[in-house]
């Protein structure tokens, strides 16, 4: 058999969670930079373009994806019978690009974010936290933050040195009631 045809059988025999993962189509430029990747799985409800073929430059809702083939049902792509009627065109998911997202899952959310989202909020953080530390009224100047936490290593020594003084007065007390036990 010929890789190619090796390949092809891999893909139609492959389980379902494998197909599902390769129904994927790339983003609009403005989705690329705005969740910082290239491409997403395409699912009902998605806003489509159409690339390639016949239909190029419809755009439209995701009414049906079809995991055993690979091809999507989309809002508008019709063509009629002979026999009169419309029938849905699919179309390949690899002929299409996502210029709208489906964020109704919140686990689909989660994963199309991702790390950007969480890098975002972080970003956020600091410069809030940045913005803080730049009101003057709110912080003591630098030598005063010196001198208090100097005083505070003082008076830590000082409880320190007061613990382990009562600890050993406490200690001597109970070696002289354990000898006078024994003793008696």
């Amino acid at each position: 058999m010929s890789a190619l045809k090796t390949r092809l059988a891999t893909i139609t025999t492959a389980p379902k969670h494998i197909r599902d993962t390769t129904i994927c189509s790339t983003l609009t430029d403005d989705l690329r930079e705005q969740y910082g990747r290239r491409s997403a799985r395409v699912i009902k409800g998605d806003t489509v373009r159409v690339m390639r073929g016949e239909y190029t430059g419809i755009e439209g809702k995701v009414q049906k994806v079809d995991t055993r083939r690979g091809t999507l049902s989309i809002e508008g792509v019709q063509r009629e019978k002979i026999k009169g009627g419309n029938v849905k065109v699919q179309i390949h998911a690899s002929n299409v690009r996502l210029s709208g997202l489906n964020l109704d899952d919140k686990y689909r959310q989660n994963n199309i974010l991702g790390q950007n989202h969480e890098q975002d909020t972080k970003k956020d953080e600091v410069k809030d936290n940045k913005d803080n530390d730049n009101k003057k009224s709110n912080t003591p100047n630098k030598k005063a933050m010196s001198k208090s936490r100097s005083k505070n290593k003082k008076m830590r020594k000082n409880t320190v040195k007061d613990n382990d003084l009562e600890n050993e007065g406490k200690n001597k007390k109970k070696s002289k009631s354990k000898n006078k036990e024994d003793g008696g």
